[in-house]
Order: C-alpha cells, then sequence, then structure tokens
C-alpha cells in the first residue's frame, strides 16, 4: 500500500462531468489499496471570473487581503463538488480547504509562502479510510487570513502536502500526458520523455516549459519528492520528473524551449567603472521587474555597453528606468526591441559532451538566424533571436539535437 497525492487542474475539473471522471480515477486508485490525498484547482475559468469581479468591485487595484479571500473560493467550489462526486461512487471522503488542513503561510497576499504544514487531520482522515480533498493555492497566515500562493500554486500546494506527508508519489494530472521535447504543437516530431532529472525540469519551466510551476519542482527536489506528470483522460504512463541518477537514459538535450514575452535594453556609452551597473539595476529590481540575461561589453575608451532583458509586459516600465538611470550615470543612449524571443535547449548530457554550443550555433547559422545574446548554464544554453523566428529555431533545434541526436547510457 502506498500513500499516493493526486493534483488535478482546472482542465481537469472544469465541469461537473469531469468533475466525476476525476472521482472514479481516485475511487479507483483508492481500492487499489492506496491512500489518496487528492489536491485540486478551481474549474477552469472560475479564477478569470473571480479577478474580474474583484477589478468591477474596487478597480484595477483591490486591497490584497480581500483579493485573497475572493479568489481562494474557487477552489472550495471544487474540494466540495469532488467529495460529494467520490461519495457516490461509496468511497467516503472529507473537503479541507488550505486553512483547514493546516497548510501555514506568510502574510504576503497573493504570493504567499508556504512556512508549514500540520499533517494530523489529513493522516487522520486517510487512516480512516476516506479520501482527503484539499484546496490547492492557499493557506492561512498566523492570524488566520486566508492567503493565496500566486497562479499555478495548486503544483505547489501539492508538492507540499507530499513532502508533509512523506507520500510515495506525487501525481501531476493534466490536460497533456507528459513533459515532451518540445512543444508539440509547435514540432509534430517532440516525443514524450520516460524520465526527466528535476534539474532539467526546472530548467526547462524557467525557460517556457508550462506543464510544471517552478516552485513546484523545486520544492520535489528539496524534498525528495518523485512527481509523475500524467494525463487526466489517458490511463498511460506519463513523465517521471525524479533524481538525476534514476535517469537512465541520458540525452545530450532533453528539451527544446521558447520564450516570446521578452524583451531587451541596451544601455550605451556607460562609464565603465565601479557601481555603475549597481545605480541602473537597483531601481528596476526595486520594482519588482525581473533581468534575466545580462551582458557587458569588453570596455572601450573607458566605457562600456550593458544590454539585459526583462518581461515583455515589464518593457515600458524598464525602459522608463532605465532612461532615468541612464541619465543620471552619463549613458551615451538607451535602445529598446520587445519583438524578441529566447530559444534554449537543455539536457543533462551537456556536462561532459563537447561540442553542443558550437552545434546549436551552426544549427541557427544555416537557418540564417542571427544571435543576439548568449547566456549558459551547466545544462542549458539560451539564445535571444528575433520573434519572427522562434518556431524556424525551435524546429532547427530539435531536428538537430532530438531527432538525430543520440542518448548517452547512464554509467554504471
Amino acid at each position: 500500500m502506498a500513500l499516493i497525492v493526486q493534483k488535478y487542474g482546472g482542465t481537469s475539473v472544469a465541469n461537473v462531468e469531469r468533475i466525476r471522471h476525476v472521482a472514479a480515477r481516485v475511487v479507483e486508485t483508492a481500492k487499489q489499496g492506496h491512500q489518496v490525498a487528492v489536491v485540486v484547482s478551481a474549474m477552469a475559468g472560475e479564477t478569470d471570473a473571480l479577478v474580474a469581479l474583484a477589478n468591477d468591485a474596487a478597480g484595477d487595484r483591490p486591497d490584497p487581503r480581500e483579493y485573497d479571500a475572493l479568489v481562494s473560493t474557487g477552489e472550495q467550489k471544487t474540494i466540495a463538488l469532488l467529495a460529494m462526486a467520490i461519495q457516490r461512487l461509496g468511497n467516503k471522503a472529507r473537503s479541507f480547504t488550505g486553512g483547514q488542513m493546516g497548510m501555514r503561510t506568510d502574510a504576503s497576499f497573493t504570493r504567499a509562502r508556504i512556512q508549514s504544514i500540520d499533517t494530523e487531520r489529513i493522516h487522520a482522515v486517510l487512516q480512516g479510510g476516506a479520501v482527503a480533498v484539499i484546496a490547492g493555492f492557499q493557506g492561512i497566515d498566523e492570524e488566520g487570513n486566508v492567503t493565496t500562493l500566486g497562479r499555478g500554486g495548486s503544483d505547489t500546494s501539492a508538492v507540499a502536502v507530499a513532502a508533509a506527508l512523506q507520500a510515495d508519489v506525487c501525481e501531476i494530472y493534466t490536460d497533456v500526458n507528459g513533459v515532451y521535447t518540445t512543444d508539440p504543437n509547435m514540432v509534430p516530431a517532440a516525443r514524450k520523455l520516460a524520465r526527466i532529472s528535476f534539474e532539467e525540469m526546472l530548467e526547462m519551466a524557467s525557460l517556457g516549459a508550462k506543464v510544471l510551476q517552478i516552485r513546484s519542482v523545486k520544492l520535489a527536489q528539496q524534498y525528495g519528492v518523485p512527481l509523475h506528470v500524467r494525463s487526466t483522460f489517458e490511463t498511460t504512463e506519463g513523465t517521471w520528473v525524479t533524481r538525476e541518477e534514476d535517469v537512465m537514459e541520458r540525452l545530450v538535450v532533453s528539451g527544446v524551449t521558447y520564450q516570446r514575452n521578452e524583451a531587451k535594453i541596451r544601455v550605451r556609452g556607460v562609464k565603465d567603472q565601479p557601481g555603475v551597473s549597481a545605480r541602473l539595476f537597483t531601481p528596476i529590481s526595486d520594482a519588482g521587474i525581473v533581468v534575466d540575461m545580462i551582458i557587458q561589453n569588453v570596455g572601450q575608451d573607458g566605457t562600456t555597453d550593458i544590454t539585459f532583458t526583462v518581461p515583455r509586459a515589464d518593457f515600458k516600465r524598464a525602459m522608463e528606468m532605465a532612461q532615468q538611470a541612464g541619465r543620471e550615470i552619463g549613458a551615451g543612449g538607451i535602445e529598446g526591441d520587445d519583438k524578441i524571443a529566447k530559444v534554449s535547449i537543455v539536457g543533462l548530457g551537456m556536462k561532459d559532451h563537447a561540442g553542443v554550443a558550437t552545434k546549436m550555433f551552426r544549427t541557427l547559422a544555416d537557418e540564417a538566424i542571427n544571435i543576439q545574446m548568449i547566456s549558459t548554464s551547466e545544462i542549458k544554453i539560451s539564445v535571444v533571436v528575433e520573434e519572427k523566428y522562434t518556431e524556424l529555431a525551435v524546429r532547427a533545434l530539435h531536428a538537430a539535437f532530438v531527432e538525430h541526436g543520440a542518448a548517452e547510457p547512464q554509467p554504471e
């Protein structure tokens, strides 16, 4: 008998018919002798509708505490309906909000961080033979206020619950049947991975893959929780996200990802002296804008150029701040481009496989795609290109590294 945590996303519980389908899967797992805790999201579109109501009532900046109190009700609807559907099939079930099940967070409304989980109530329910149905995305702070973890927070809730319960596995059910080598809607030759390491999944999630939320993968890695990404609508095996040593087939490149929502800013003629970069990036950081790639050219004639990327949604604000900082530090000029994309390759095999970067650059050159910026880590290489070349770049790199690439067997 295993203790299994299952998580179902909004599309999996989009309506009563799908909730009944989920209930049947849950009951089937319980009938196999397993203890089952289920973490669910709000029904598809429910959170968006609640956000719209908040904006209608309070304008574009609703009070964060009341905002969390409102949007958390989406998951409360789902847990009650799913518990009822499970009971209808003859299995015991109890529903719990984040606060009721003992999930404590800090008081950072709309983006709370989990601090602790009291598993006593959940363990009691499971040991009594019932399914625990838990609202994802939410908890309570020390004062009893409802908090939410941010968009995609149900994945994080599920992994945190699995870690606290010391579950054997956390199954992430969604509308895709696993993690693919790239977007199958863009590249028909994309294939599902049987296993992928936490490290690779973290890189892929941060670089555009939308199967798992980054925070959930970090938690799973930290606590050693095996993740199984599966389809709600199929019974086939999905993709296991696990420790590096458990990945039997080590691909040189496991995935090709892309992000279109990027923009870059170039600050020309910056004085090449200590403290200038800090004066440029401090106001941008203080505004909560995430800076990704940064390139500083070799200084000439006492000046240098600094180029960096930001999310496209923050481009206008970041440009205004860069222009203000540029005036203060005596920069030669500010240029911006919000028509770029970041394309990346990720793979454990890159650690000890020479020539990967050369092959990537040659592949893009063969397609007449100019590389504007480059960023690397031990298991990934990212390049910035013109947005219009995104699909061509992804297809070419996938063909070069995945379709025609070879796997490196794990050493015995």
